[in-house]
C-alpha cells in the first residue's frame, strides 16, 4: 500500500492517474461486471482496502492524506471516470472520516481514523429513511438511553455501502424535537458510530437500482441495538449543526457527475476517432462544445473545493446542480455523436447515463440543494 505521506493534497489529475494506475485498472476492469451483477467483485474490494486512497480525508497523524476538499473531489472525478458506483462509496467513507475529524473525541478518533486510513474499515452513512424526506427533519430511527448507552431501533434506507462498511454512522432522534423549522435536519437528533458486527445490526444491499448499481445501496436495520455512551459522535441532540456544516467544507457530489461528464466525452471522441468522422467540422464543433461541458462541471467544482468564495456552502450546493446537468447533457450528446452503437445495451455510454441520473437523486437531492439556496431569500 502506497505510504499516505507520499500524495500531495494539491496534486494534479495526471500525478493522482499515476498514482493510483492500478487502482483504476481494476475498476476499469470490472466495471461493467459490476454494473450487471450488481455489486462489487471482489478484487475491487481488496484493490479499495490495499491502494491506501481510503486515507485521503484523513489527517497525517492519524495515517492519512489530509486532504482536505480539493484531493476528495479531485479523486471523486478521477474514480468517477472508472466507475461512479465506486466514486460514491469511496465519498461517502471519505465524508464519515471527515465527521469524525470534525466532531470527535480524541478517543474516538484514535480508534476509528487509524483503521479508515489503512483499509481495516471502510465507513458508510446510514441517515435516510423511507417516507422521511431528503431534509431529515421527520426520521423514525429512535435512540433511547439504556445503563451505560443507548438503544437505537429503526431501518435506514438508501444506505451506500451498505453490507460492506465495517462502521455506520446513523443518524437516531435522541430527544423529541422542540421545533422542525431547519433548512436539514432537526433539534434532538444524535449522530452514532456504530460498527457492522454490532449485536441489532444487520445490513442489506437489497436495492434494484438503475444507476449507481454496484454501489452496494441497502438497508441498515436496527433492532434493539445497544451501544456505549462513547458511541455519540458530536454533541448530543445536535446533529442538525454537524448536517449543517457537511456543505461547508467544499466536497462536492458534483465530482461524481464531472467524472462521468469526462467519461462521455471520451467515449464519443474516441468513438468517432475510429470512424473517421473528426474530420467533419460538424463533428469536430460538437466535442468542442462536449469538451467545454466537461470544463465548465470539473472548474465549478474545483472552486467548491478551494473554498475561494464569500459563501463556500451556497457554491458547493451550486456545483452539484451544475455538474449533474452537465454531465446528463454530456452523456445524452455522447450518445447522438455515437450513434446506432450506442442503442445497443450493452455499450458503456449507457451505463453512466444511468448513473448521471442518479447523482441527481442523492443527498442532498437536487431539490433540496435548490431549497437551501433559496431559503434565505424568503
Amino acid at each position: 500500500m502506497p505510504a499516505a505521506t507520499d500524495l500531495n493534497p494539491l496534486a494534479s489529475r495526471t500525478h493522482l492517474a499515476d498514482h493510483y494506475a492500478d487502482l483504476l485498472t481494476t475498476l476499469n476492469t470490472h466495471a461493467a461486471e459490476a454494473d450487471h451483477h450488481a455489486r462489487l467483485p471482489a478484487p475491487v474490494l481488496d484493490a479499495l482496502r490495499t491502494s491506501g486512497i481510503l486515507a485521503t480525508a484523513i489527517p497525517r497523524e492519524h495515517g492519512g492524506h489530509d486532504g482536505g476538499a480539493p484531493l476528495v473531489n479531485r479523486l471523486t472525478e478521477l474514480i468517477a471516470q472508472a466507475d461512479p458506483s465506486v466514486a460514491i462509496i469511496l465519498f461517502q467513507h471519505w465524508a464519515v472520516s471527515t465527521r469524525i475529524t470534525e466532531w470527535a473525541t480524541d478517543t474516538q478518533r484514535e480508534r476509528c481514523l487509524p483503521r479508515l486510513a489503512d483499509g481495516r474499515w471502510l465507513a458508510a452513512s446510514a441517515w435516510s429513511e423511507q417516507g422521511a424526506g431528503a431534509d431529515k427533519r421527520t426520521i423514525r430511527t429512535t435512540a433511547v438511553r439504556v445503563p451505560g448507552g443507548w438503544r437505537l431501533d429503526g431501518t435506514k434506507a438508501f444506505t451506500t455501502g451498505a453490507g460492506l462498511a465495517d462502521l455506520y454512522l446513523v443518524l437516531a432522534q435522541s430527544a423529541p424535537p422542540s421545533r422542525t423549522d431547519t433548512a436539514y435536519g432537526s433539534d434532538g437528533q444524535t449522530f452514532f458510530l456504530v460498527e457492522a458486527d454490532r449485536p441489532g445490526l444487520t445490513a442489506h444491499a437489497s436495492m434494484d437500482l438503475v444507476g449507481m448499481r454496484a454501489s452496494a445501496t441497502g438497508t441498515v436495520e436496527l433492532r434493539a441495538c445497544t451501544v456505549p455512551d462513547d458511541a455519540v459522535l458530536g454533541p448530543e441532540g445536535k446533529a442538525a449543526d454537524i448536517i449543517r456544516g457537511v456543505r461547508e467544507t467544499g466536497a462536492s457530489l458534483g465530482a461524481v457527475a464531472a467524472g462521468i461528464a469526462e467519461s462521455a466525452y471520451r467515449l464519443a471522441r474516441d468513438h468517432t476517432r475510429r470512424h473517421g468522422t473528426p474530420t467533419r467540422e460538424a463533428v469536430r464543433h460538437r466535442l468542442a462544445d462536449l469538451a467545454a461541458r466537461v470544463a465548465q462541471a470539473r472548474a465549478i467544482v474545483d472552486s467548491a473545493g478551494r473554498r475561494d468564495t464569500p459563501d463556500p456552502g451556497t457554491l458547493t450546493l451550486h456545483s452539484k446542480l451544475a455538474a449533474s446537468a452537465l454531465a446528463e447533457e454530456a452523456c445524452l450528446e455522447a450518445q447522438r455523436l455515437i450513434g446506432s452503437a450506442a442503442f445497443l445495451r450493452g455499450h458503456p455510454v449507457n451505463r453512466i447515463s444511468r448513473d448521471a441520473r442518479a447523482v441527481a437523486l442523492m443527498g442532498p437531492t437536487n431539490d433540496l440543494c435548490r431549497e437551501l439556496v433559496t431559503t434565505p431569500w424568503n
